[in-house]
C-alpha cells in the first residue's frame, strides 16, 4: 500500500514522504537529515528504502537537509535544471555526487512516475510533482506559488490525493507585522497561495473528480490551521459534497501527520 506522509510543513521546514514498503522517496527536505531521519523512523519508514530527493525549489526551507542526507545516504537529488545550478552553486550538492535533472516529461523511478510542473514563485524555477503509482494512483504536491496556472489546473486535474498550499489569510496578512515588502511578496502572483485561492481550485479539482485533499505549507505568522481548514470545507460543501462521503479533508501540521494513501 502507498504512503503518503508529511513529514514537516510551512515555512521553518518543508519534507514529504512517498512511497510503498519497499520504497518511497522524500519531495524536500527543508528540515535537518537527522531530523528527517528521526519522523521517518517514528512513522515506521527505514530509510535504507528511501531511494532519491526530489527538490521542488531552492528556499532553504525546501533544501536544508539535502547535503547530508543524501552523502550520508547515498541518495540521488532530482530536480529541473535551473534548481540545480542554484544547488550547486550553494554547495548543496557537496559530497553528493550531484543532482540529477528531471525531464519536464517527467521520469520512472523504481516502478514510479514522477512528473514535475511549473509553480508561480520567486525561484529560478520552482515546481511542483505529481508521483503516480503502478497500479495508476496519482497524488499531486502543489506548494509555494502565488497563482494557480491553466498548467497547473492541467496537472492536478484527475490526482487522486492533492496536497495545495492554503498559505495565509489575506486579512491577516494586511493587518500583521510584516514589512510592506514582505507583505507584497507574500500576496503577489509569485508569493504563496492564500486560504480563498486554495479554496477555489479545491472547488475546480473536486468537480473534475478529485476527492482526498491536504492543506499544506500554512503561515504560523498570518493563519490557523482551523481557519484554513474552514475556508476549504465551506468551499466543498456549497457543491453539495458530504466530508467523508464525496470528499476528505486534512491540514498538514508543521510536524508530521502520517496519511495512507489509497
Amino acid at each position: 500500500m502507498a504512503r503518503f506522509t508529511p513529514l514537516f510543513s510551512g515555512s521553518k521546514g518543508n519534507c514529504i514522504a512517498v512511497g510503498g514498503a519497499d520504497s518511497f522517496v522524500l519531495i524536500d527536505a527543508g528540515v535537518s537529515a537527522k531530523r528527517i531521519t528521526d519522523a521517518l523512523r517514528e512513522r515506521g519508514l527505514d530509510i535504507c528504502r528511501l531511494t532519491g530527493i526530489f527538490i521542488t525549489h531552492e528556499h532553504s526551507d525546501h533544501i536544508s537537509g539535502v547535503r547530508v542526507l543524501a552523502s550520508k545516504h547515498k541518495l540521488p537529488v532530482f530536480a529541473n535544471g535551473a534548481t540545480l545550478k542554484q544547488l550547486e552553486a550553494g554547495g548543496h550538492l557537496a559530497g553528493t555526487g550531484g543532482g540529477i535533472e528531471i525531464p519536464d516529461c517527467g521520469m520512472e523511478h523504481y516502478g514510479t512516475k514522477i512528473t514535475p510542473f511549473a509553480t508561480c514563485h520567486d525561484t529560478v524555477q520552482s515546481c511542483g510533482y505529481v508521483v503516480e503509482t503502478a497500479d495508476g494512483r496519482k497524488a499531486a504536491v502543489a506548494t509555494d506559488t502565488g497563482c494557480v496556472t491553466d498548467s497547473m489546473h492541467h496537472a492536478l486535474t484527475g490526482c487522486h490525493l492533492v496536497y495545495i498550499e492554503s498559505n495565509h489569510d489575506v486579512g491577516m496578512v494586511m493587518s500583521g507585522r510584516y514589512e510592506p515588502w514582505l507583505k507584497q511578496r507574500v500576496l503577489s502572483p509569485h508569493g504563496h497561495l492564500s486560504n480563498d485561492a486554495c479554496a477555489v481550485e479545491l472547488q475546480y479539482l473536486a468537480a473534475s473528480g478529485s476527492a482526498r485533499f491536504c492543506l499544506g505549507h500554512l503561515s504560523e505568522e498570518n493563519n490557523r490551521p482551523e481557519l484554513a481548514r474552514s475556508v476549504a470545507h465551506k468551499a466543498l460543501t456549497a457543491m453539495q459534497l458530504r466530508e467523508g462521503i464525496d470528499f476528505t479533508l486534512d491540514v498538514a501540521p508543521p510536524c508530521g501527520l502520517p496519511l495512507t494513501l489509497f
